[in-house]
């Protein structure tokens, strides 16, 4: 019986992603972050083709995540054992750069990359050995090279045929799906948020910063459905330091009340993407130290260049490097810091982070992804782990650590909970865990999102140092300490469940000034009629301040909490009689003016309010009458704010310059050095050349943001695209 053609059909797996069939032929367009999960969670047995996105990153995620799906068609879906190929379209640098990033993943680097690293010749044989031998492999035994697993097909003609379905890319993310019966269309545009595909759980009641502990995030594996994967937030003297950069960052700190001005930095261990997904970080509002080995750093780099299509030099600016090497122990701000190698696919480590309180000293160890311990002395014997590597393994399995973080997660490349069973560790946590055999359910717990472990609890003096730090930042120079002091001395802190209403428009101020510790409020105003979002604020910003000077007495907009969050209150009278010693009343009064001008404009207009705040600190505004000419130099940015503004080049009422305009120093790219006519009194915003180039290099957002710009414009001669890349 012959079997009749359907026409093809459409379905949503996930936010940025689409799956199109018909009987014979599937499609995944789209690969957002833990694709891989909604797939599973609305039982899609299988797909043989996927289309790569032009758009790559959405929402604060990268929208090309292939080593889950690949996973997916090569065990759930049975490819490998069938000998078949995935099918990868889309255009042909997108193809060449996701194939790099899935080589690294997949493969691990290769002997000239250690060369070029200058890694320790033992440690990299055994890296490279270990990555031969988990390998996936032909049935001679030979290593499947990353491009054998594809069939390779260009989008650039606009057309490409996949089995019984045609494809033709019909503009930006835009696609035709067709065959003899039947055709649909196809617009990723229309999915402007991109969300996981599991119920992310929030925290509704706040916790309060502690001196050494964990939380988590997520402990789940790539492939559990209802959970996020493994990620943890080490809180250290009230600050966070991350390990690992789970799969939607931004979605899990919100709901665990972290703001992302309150990371300071993330040990990463490896570049799964169920750890590594770092873009989150380029947007933060300060730089993000990556403490991790300069292997492991160099590979995360090529691995987000490629993701995003950007050069390494462009992307590695977001971030510092602050490089550790295994067994040598380091000390990281009071924090010691002592890095160990894992047995994994690719190069891995993990690490144990020691802090002494009152002559007591405790220790929490993260093992990191682990291959069984049974497998691990199997490739001992045969030299292809080092003696090294085994005893340390075997160690951090023995010790009484405070708290010991294994991965038990049994599958091919994981851990197995039975080693861990004579641990002296006086709490053991498993990852990569969906259910704990009843074997083990008295001798372990998970790491389940949510969860907290405290070490060395907190007190009054965490929160002295944070609202020091936040004061500092927000002042833009040393806070004054006698100043400081009389600020601590009456301040009071208060904790918001998620939700609660902070400040109420049209209250009295109550002679407070509020600065936020943790976690992230909204300011919403009511016009009357509607509410009406304002901004967004997170920990370190100042709500209240400009009352004192502007007589306000009353609060113009409402604060709402969005997460569980923590604030201080000081004495208006005392924060206003700071601001007028100290000469600070004009600044904040030019401050204040900026911020809502340089919130407008298009370069800025997806900026945190953090980053708004730093802006503002660093420009001016620049008034030009009606009538007035105005030539720039490179000395400055300016930007058109207000006014009818023509180039006397061109002097036509029909060529007014929009908002935003840019004349003199333009960041990445070439100066417009004009001369304009103002037909209406015009405002410019400007900065120094020199000064914003180095706000560039701190802000990490400000630098992300303006190169994104450049390309969405179109600016010509933009250098950091990345173009073809070496796949091996």
């Amino acid at each position: 019986m012959i079997q009749k053609l359907i026409a093809p059909t459409v379905a949503i797996p996930a936010d940025g992603s689409r799956l199109v069939q018909d009987d014979s032929t599937v499609i995944l367009f789209g690969q957002p972050p833990e694709v891989l999960k909604g797939l599973l969670r609305n039982e899609f047995s299988a797909f043989d083709t996927i289309v790569l996105t032009d758009v790559r990153e959405k929402d604060g995620s990268l929208l090309n995540h292939l080593e889950f799906p690949i996973y997916f068609f090569l065990f759930f879906a049975n490819g490998l054992l069938q000998g078949k190929k995935l099918r990868l379209v889309g255009q042909q640098d997108a193809i060449n750069q996701a194939l790099r990033m899935l080589r690294l993943t997949l493969n691990g680097p290769n002997s000239r990359e250690f060369d070029q690293w200058a890694t320790d010749s033992v440690q990299r044989q055994e890296w490279l050995d270990v990555s031969a031998e988990l390998a996936l492999k032909h049935a001679d035994g030979t290593i499947i090279a990353v491009e054998d697993l594809f069939e390779q097909l260009p989008l650039d003609a606009g057309h490409v045929q996949v089995g019984s379905l045609h494809i033709e890319h019909l503009g930006i993310d835009q696609f035709r799906v067709s065959n003899e019966v039947g055709e649909i269309d196809i617009d990723l545009n229309e999915d402007i948020c991109v969300q996981p595909t599991y119920q992310v759980q929030n925290d509704y009641t706040p916790s309060g910063l502690v001196k050494f502990g964990i939380e988590v995030l997520g402990g789940a594996s790539g492939f559990t459905l209802n959970e996020p994967c493994t990620g943890l937030a080490l809180c250290y003297n009230g600050d966070y330091l991350l390990i690992d950069a789970l799969p939607f960052l931004d979605q899990n700190l919100l709901a665990r009340g972290i703001s992302k001005n309150q990371v300071s930095a993330i040990l990463l261990t490896h570049l799964h993407d169920d750890h590594c997904s770092m873009f989150p970080l380029m947007a933060m509002p300060h730089k993000v130290d990556v403490i991790t080995t300069p292997e492991v750093f160099s590979m995360a780099m090529d691995k987000l260049a490629c993701g995003l299509g950007w050069s390494i030099e462009s992307v590695s600016e977001h971030f510092n490097l602050v490089a550790i090497q295994p067994y040598v122990p380091f000390n990281y701000y009071g924090l010691t810091i002592t890095a160990h190698v894992t047995v994994h696919s690719i190069p891995t480590i993990g690490a144990t982070f020691a802090m002494t309180q009152g002559g007591q000293q405790k220790r929490l160890s993260i093992v990191g992804d682990n291959h069984s311990m049974r497998a691990i002395r199997d490739m001992h014997s045969t030299g292809i782990v080092s003696d090294r590597t085994l005893t340390n393994l075997q160690r951090l399995y023995a010790e009484n650590f405070t708290l010991l973080i294994a991965d038990g997660g049994a599958g091919a490349i994981h851990g197995d909970p039975g080693d861990i069973t004579d641990s002296k560790a006086e709490r053991i946590i498993l990852v990569h865990v969906d259910e704990l055999p009843s074997a083990f359910s008295s001798i372990f717990s998970l790491a389940s999102a949510g969860k907290r472990y405290t070490i060395f609890e907190g007190g009054a003096g965490v929160h002295a140092s944070q609202i020091s730090h936040y004061l500092t930042q927000w002042l833009g120079r040393p806070f004054p300490s006698r100043w400081m002091r009389s600020l601590l001395a009456d301040e009071e802190v208060h904790r918001f469940n998620a939700d609660d209403v902070i400040l109420v428009q049209g209250k009295e101020s109550k002679g407070t000034v509020f600065m936020i510790l943790t976690g992230y409020c909204e300011v919403v105003h009511h016009d009357g009629e509607a509410f009406h979002k304002v901004a967004t604020l997170q920990a370190g910003d100042v709500i209240g301040e400009m009352a004192i000077i502007t007589g306000g007495g009353t609060r113009n907009a409402s604060i709402i909490a969005c997460s569980p969050v923590t604030v201080c209150l000081f004495k208006e009278e005392t924060f206003g009689a700071f601001i007028e010693a100290e000469g600070f009343r004009n600044e904040l009064l030019r401050r204040w003016a900026l911020r809502p001008i340089v919130q407008r404009l298009p370069q800025f207009i997806t900026m945190t309010s953090t980053t708004l705040e730093k802006i503002a600190r660093i420009a001016d505004l620049e008034y030009v009458e009606r009538g007035e000419t105005l030539t720039f130099e490179e000395n400055f940015w300016y930007l058109l704010a207000k006014g009818n503004v023509t180039d006397a080049a061109v002097n036509e009422v029909d060529t007014f310059q929009p908002m935003g305009a840019e004349y003199g120093f333009r960041p990445f790219a070439a100066p417009q050095l004009a001369t304009v006519i103002c037909h209406a009194d015009a405002t410019f915003v400007r900065i120094e050349r020199q000064v914003l180039e180095q706000a560039i290099l701190d802000v990490p957002q400000l630098n992300y943001v303006l190169r994104k710009f450049r390309i969405s414009n179109n600016e010509p001669d933009i250098s950091w695209l990345l173009g073809l890349v070496d796949i091996n």
